[in-house]
């Protein structure tokens, strides 16, 4: 009679097991945070044997790696998921884009750390770094529209978007760290006052005296 599998020895096909492994090495990381992250603690989660792992990763940073290339996908995915709710104008695009960055960090603490603060992952591995350059790219996109300009084309233009991309992540990162007064217990309160702090911020960034989003942003492009 066929051995019937158990969940402390499941089998897996070939493709299956790496998915497995990236599933439990998420539990993983939310549950054991970067430091305490091990290949042996995932391979028990996808309850397969401490050596199996090593059909796909050969350490533990290199299960990392792999995680921080599907936190960058999830990353502009929640993006793109506020753009798609927000008015077309370029303006409002980018306070989407800003409150999507804050939406992942809420909900993805730990991928947010991995993919922005950490040594671990190996940033020169070909998935992650085409991952991180589309994030990016994203980036200057949705900047340059406001700009009406390609913003890589000058030094004007790279300190534009690296003063967005300071300043929403820098939001980000103050908010899950329960550092801003800005309280997670009333969604809708925070998504308002996260627009408005974004809005306030972006509308510094031109240094002409309208900014990116004019004289006065307001609270146009809240939620």
């Amino acid at each position: 009679m066929p051995e019937i599998p158990t969940p402390s020895r499941r089998s897996y096909h070939h493709g299956d097991l790496r998915d497995a492994l990236l599933t439990a090495g998420e539990a993983e990381l939310r549950d054991k945070g970067i430091e305490g992250f091990t290949l042996r603690g995932c391979a028990k989660r996808a309850g397969v044997s401490h050596g199996a792992p090593a059909h796909h990763f050969a350490d533990s940073d290199a299960l990392l790696t792999a995680l921080a290339a599907v936190g960058y996908r999830r990353f502009l995915a929640t993006q793109q998921r506020r753009k798609d709710e927000a008015e077309a104008d370029p303006r409002a695009q980018l306070v989407a884009a800003g409150l999507g960055y804050i939406d992942f960090a809420r909900d993805n603490p730990e991928m947010f750390r991995l993919i922005f603060s950490s040594a671990r992952p190996k940033h020169t591995d070909p998935e992650l770094s085409a991952a991180g350059r589309d994030a990016f790219n994203q980036l200057v996109a949705d900047v340059g529209a406001v700009l009406g300009r390609d913003p890589m084309l000058s030094e004007d233009g790279l300190l534009v978007v690296s003063t967005a991309w300071s300043l929403v992540h820098g939001a980000a990162d103050l908010l899950i760290g329960g550092r801003l007064p800005i309280s997670w217990g009333d969604a809708a309160r925070t998504h308002r006052l996260a627009a408005e702090l974004l809005a306030r911020a972006m509308g510094q960034l031109g240094g002409d005296g309208e900014g990116l989003l004019g004289r006065d942003p307001g609270v146009a492009f809240c939620p």
